[in-house]
């Protein structure tokens, strides 16, 4: 019989799908906001897409949160102790947790509300949802190596630009999918070279945002023969090749895109590149969530 997963080893199995579910469904409600006309044939399915993550992304964060009691105690019989639960949630991660909570759930009822809202000019919708989702990416703030560092007034704001950008990329990757593949050739090649072009701008400040922050919290390059370390070059090796993935589609495949006597292959290879970046942020959040859970910089 195999041994029980961990309480460690659960809650990064946790703090992983929550990252995903919620830079899902923060990039997926930014996208249908920011790029996608409603006359559009995805608009439903990204719509629902942006919910099911949203809803995802709160049950995770709830669940991930009241595992913490168990981590205290160094095994399941913590969940049911409700003297460290009520501890846990009175804590910083406990509080980020709620702010994230509750910009989620601002963001499932704007996203249900835009439906009736099209008849109208839905700009309250609009920007609740953008609210919604810019308040539970930022309550990642409130926790982790930055929230305790001497410099958090330069890291807060490094690493909000970070997890906005990272979540814009990742949470539009699989709308960009269903555009892709639902659309007519040409609405599809006009909404993939506007995110492209955007992403073109804003997806170079992540390296920025991010190499700051690791030289900060780090302190220099003696870091890198620890395991801490060891993780944050494996998330710039990760990075790195996702940054091949985009320049070959933004250079290559949505010009193709646009182009009749090419379009049909370059649906087919951009359907596979846009996974393959999918499936590599994937791995840096799961990486993430090591590195927040089980190491520190010091």
């Amino acid at each position: 019989m195999p041994p029980p997963l961990s309480p460690d080893a659960l809650s990064v199995t946790l703090r992983a799908l929550a990252l995903c579910t919620l830079f899902q469904a923060a990039g997926a409600t930014f996208f249908l906001v920011l790029l996608l006309p409603r006359s559009g044939a995805s608009w439903p399915a990204v719509r629902r897409l942006a919910l099911a993550a949203a809803l995802g992304a709160t049950l995770l964060a709830l669940a991930h949160q009241a595992l913490e009691a168990a981590r205290m105690a160094g095994d399941y019989s913590g969940l049911w102790d409700l003297e460290l639960q009520a501890l846990g949630w009175r804590s910083r991660p406990g509080r980020s947790t709620l702010a994230q909570v509750t910009g989620l759930l601002i963001m499932l009822l704007s996203l249900w509300r835009l439906p009736t809202a099209a008849r109208t000019p839905a700009r309250a919708a609009d920007l609740c949802a953008w609210a919604g989702g810019a308040l539970a990416l930022c309550a990642l703030l409130m926790t982790g190596h930055t929230s305790a560092h001497a410099s958090r007034a330069i890291l807060a704001p490094l690493l909000g630009l970070h997890v906005l950008v990272v979540a814009f990329w990742f949470g539009a990757l699989w709308p960009l999918l269903l555009v892709i593949r639902r659309d007519s050739a040409t609405a599809a090649a006009r909404i993939a070279a506007r995110y492209s072009a955007l992403a073109g701008y804003l997806v170079p400040l992540i390296a920025v945002a991010g190499v700051a922050m690791a030289w900060i919290l780090t302190g220099g390059p003696a870091i890198f023969r620890r395991p801490y370390g060891e993780l944050l070059l494996l998330k710039l090796l990760l990075f790195g090749l996702l940054m091949l993935l985009a320049a070959r589609n933004k250079w290559r495949l949505v010009p193709a895109l646009a182009t009749p006597a090419t379009a049909a292959g370059a649906r087919i290879a951009l359907r596979r590149s846009v996974i393959a970046e999918f499936l590599l942020i994937a791995m840096v959040l799961t990486v993430t969530a090591t590195l927040t859970t089980l190491y520190s910089p010091h």
